[in-house]
């Protein structure tokens, strides 16, 4: 593999790291000279070599100038239509971070460039590596609840990592595609995976309650901050010599996204799913409940039990990650007429409870998951899949109707030129995905 970078941010570490162990970093792309240069600095430290540094408009050249195979695609969400479709113009593997795209136009260009190249795409869902997570999907492939009719789904992020969110790019709607778009398609996409299912119909509610000017908690001190506080990220941010600010006011003016969401999906299967996302929450972690024809499964993962005010925490609320708190987990399934019991899962270092690392070692090479039974490897339906949940959950936000995410999806994955009847057909099973390039 040799692989390019494009997009130099924080969450672009991780990758650059695997990346550079590997011996497969290849190349960095970025609108900022200033945070290709601080990577390629850390790179010497490391006892690792520097990377040619390019501009995104200089990525189709660059890609043969390097011969370049991999494009990982880690830039500011609504970019990533335009970085993956010039990957697979070229014949090029496209690994995306979420989401895939924060529209339906861009999903369409993807689809469409995917089915024209040789290159695939895939898409770096790593919650589905996550122990945890994979257990729920063994243990609901094997029927432990029988058939599934309802889930629900309930995530709090706390005023750590919530907050970061409307300090960052994130608070434009226009460069995100807010909360539904940009966190939540993780969350669809699990529930997509464990049940094997599509949108079906989709309604939602949501406001900005906590944050922006005329926020609840407008003015609080615990919110105060300053980026020198957190070093690592001030070397990659300083002052704004681009016009960013990695450490904007959450009270600020500009704020178009919400904070506060609940949505209810009917899936393809019948099953409904309520779901909730808060962004202001006193502890970070998630609470799910499938119910079934026999039984009802629930999870319970804590990330952050509170998150701590004061300068001495102030990485941590920057960084939007708790205070190096291990993530903790409990399983427990409740069949109808006879006792719970709590299904023991091992726990794993690293983030994302282990899901980076078995993430990595999977794309990068291909010894994360073996023959996948569980099918934890994302590609291109699985991103669009996650991305049209979220897509017509923000429909439903500004129209107030409910909307057929059925036919959005089958719209994204049309041929190019079907008719809307064609557009309208069924569409085949939604299944594990087991293969790196869609059929």
């Amino acid at each position: 593999m040799r692989a390019a970078v494009i997009g130099l941010g924080s969450r672009a570490e991780a990758w650059v790291r695997a990346l550079a162990e590997r011996g497969a970093l290849a190349a960095f792309c970025d609108t900022s000279a200033h945070r290709m240069a601080v990577h390629n600095r850390r790179l010497a430290a490391a006892g690792h070599r520097e990377v040619p540094a390019r501009e995104p408009a200089d990525l189709a050249r660059l890609l043969d100038d390097e011969d370049i195979d991999t494009v990982v695609v880690c830039s500011p969400d609504a970019t990533h239509a335009d970085h993956v479709v010039t990957a697979l113009a070229a014949d090029r593997t496209a690994v995306v971070e979420k989401p895939l795209a924060t529209t339906a136009a861009g999903l369409r260009r993807i689809v469409r460039a995917e089915r024209a190249s040789r290159g695939a795409v895939r898409v770096a869902f790593n919650y589905r590596y996550n122990p945890a997570h994979r257990e729920v999907r063994r243990l609901l492939a094997e029927g432990v609840v029988g058939q599934v009719g309802s889930v629900h789904f309930e995530w709090c992020l706390d005023t750590h990592h919530g907050a970061d969110y409307f300090r960052r790019w994130h608070r434009a709607k226009s460069a995100s595609g807010g909360l539904l778009v940009h966190k939540s398609s993780h969350h669809f996409d699990l529930v997509g995976w464990w049940l094997g299912a599509d949108p079906a119909r989709v309604t939602a509610e949501g406001r900005l309650f906590a944050y922006g000017p005329s926020g609840a908690l407008a003015r609080h001190d615990a919110f105060a901050l300053d980026l020198r506080d957190a070093p690592r990220l001030a070397e990659l941010y300083p002052g704004a010599p681009d016009g960013y600010r990695r450490d904007q006011d959450v009270f600020a003016p500009g704020v178009t996204i919400e904070d506060d969401l609940a949505v209810l999906v009917r899936w393809s299967t019948g099953a409904t799913m309520t779901y909730h996302l808060h962004a202001y929450s006193p502890w970070e972690g998630y609470r799910l409940a499938v119910n079934g024809s026999a039984g009802r499964l629930e999870l319970e993962v804590l990330e952050s039990e509170w998150a701590r005010p004061g300068p001495e925490h102030a990485a941590a609320r920057l960084s939007g990650t708790p205070d190096g708190q291990p993530m903790r987990w409990r399983v427990t399934v409740r069949p109808l007429w006879d006792a719970p019991y709590e299904v023991p899962v091992p726990r794993e270092d690293g983030a994302h409870g282990g899901g980076d690392e078995r993430l990595f070692a999977d794309l990068l090479d291909g010894t994360g998951t073996g023959a996948d039974p569980l099918g934890s490897a994302a590609g291109l339906r699985d991103g669009v899949r996650a991305a049209v949940t979220g897509l017509a959950a923000d429909e439903s936000l500004a129209t107030g109707a409910v909307v057929d995410a059925g036919r959005l999806l089958r719209e994204v994955l049309a041929p190019s030129g079907a008719s809307p009847a064609q557009s309208a057909a069924p569409l085949p099973p939604a299944g594990p995905a087991t293969a790196v390039k869609e059929a």
